[in-house]
């Protein structure tokens, strides 16, 4: 007890004999803790630790106060961490870090044919594989867990009846696309990409749905009274329509071009650009796979406007960058 006593006595002494504008030495640490611990995500956690124990305590605050990652965007597979300097660069994602799946709704299929848990899992993966010819090969097909693909040959006349016109969701099998179902396919197409617009028009009350430019574009087919109302139309009243009311589906076509064209903005579509547009499309519509590489007439792997616009059935004088707007 007296040696605590004396030790204390002495510790006393020390701090009666330090300068009165000098901060207990014992203080700085505590006083700088709580900047630590509130370190944003992304910043270099080798810097961070370093700086609890480095005297130059103002440095430390500047690095943990610059999240180099904070404006810095990677594209899906990557994630940004910052180096030793901390520059931020994109590295592959690890999948195991993916958000947890709720269900199997959330499952994605490959063109490996492979069911990956998300789209999240699936990006990673293939991040791990760029610069491989299985990598370069690896594309998203379709939502939804993988179904077994079912393939005939096109020009074959002993081919049996065919299937209804729409996948079911629920099936396992996706059904080979014929001829005859193959030219039905933009014609549904169409008649849908015009009814989005239209249905984003009515629901436009923030003006964050489309541009003003679209919207006045928008405005003649939605005042339009020849304008063919949304429903389940058949195949001969869809035709019909296209040739009576042509005009209509012009913008509608261009639009979802653009929509498309986005990483980067070249006037030509990518599988991968196409995946938010085909992905949802190919559980429902047997034949959206064979209707897109039919429109890569060139088969460069790259659908241009002209292309696109062919394969919708528009002529080519009324093809119109401008119009993707």
């Amino acid at each position: 007890m007296r040696v605590w006593i004396v030790f204390l006595l002495c510790l006393a002494g020390h701090a009666m004999a330090a300068p009165a504008d000098e901060e207990p030495i014992v203080e700085e640490p505590g006083t700088e803790e709580p900047v630590v611990e509130e370190t944003e995500v992304g910043a270099n956690p080798v810097q961070v630790e370093i700086g609890e124990f480095d005297e130059a305590i103002d440095i430390v605050e500047d690095v943990v106060t610059e999240n180099a990652c904070l404006n810095y965007h990677c594209k899906k597979g990557k994630v940004c961490e910052v180096d030793e300097s901390n520059t931020p660069m994109c590295v592959c994602q690890d999948p195991s870090t993916c958000p947890p799946v709720e269900g199997d709704f959330e499952h994605v299929c490959g063109t490996d044919n492979k069911t990956y848990e998300s789209s999240c899992h699936f990006f990673a993966t293939k991040c791990t594989l760029e610069g491989t010819k299985k990598g370069h090969k690896l594309h998203l097909d379709y939502i939804g867990s993988c179904k077994l693909q079912t393939y005939l040959e096109f020009s074959s006349q002993s081919v049996p009846p065919p299937p209804p016109r729409r996948a079911d969701r629920l099936s396992s099998v996706i059904e080979p696309c014929l001829d005859s179902e193959l030219t039905e396919f933009p014609l549904r197409m169409r008649d849908w990409l015009k009814n989005v617009l239209v249905t984003l028009y009515e629901r436009d009350e923030d003006n964050n749905l489309l541009t003003e430019k679209q919207k006045l574009r928008v405005k003649k087919i939605y005042e339009n009274e020849k304008r063919l109302q949304a429903g389940d139309h058949s195949l001969d009243l869809l035709a019909h329509d296209f040739e009576k009311n042509y005009n209509m589906y012009i913008f509608p076509v261009h639009w979802q071009f653009g929509q498309l064209d986005q990483h980067p903005v070249d006037g030509y579509l990518t599988h991968t650009e196409l995946a938010p547009l085909r992905a949802p499309l190919i559980p429902m519509e047997h034949c959206t796979t064979r209707f897109f590489e039919q429109c890569d007439a060139d088969a460069d792997k790259y659908i241009a406007l002209e292309e696109w616009a062919a394969c919708f059935g528009l002529k080519d004088q009324d093809v119109d960058k401008d119009l993707i707007i």
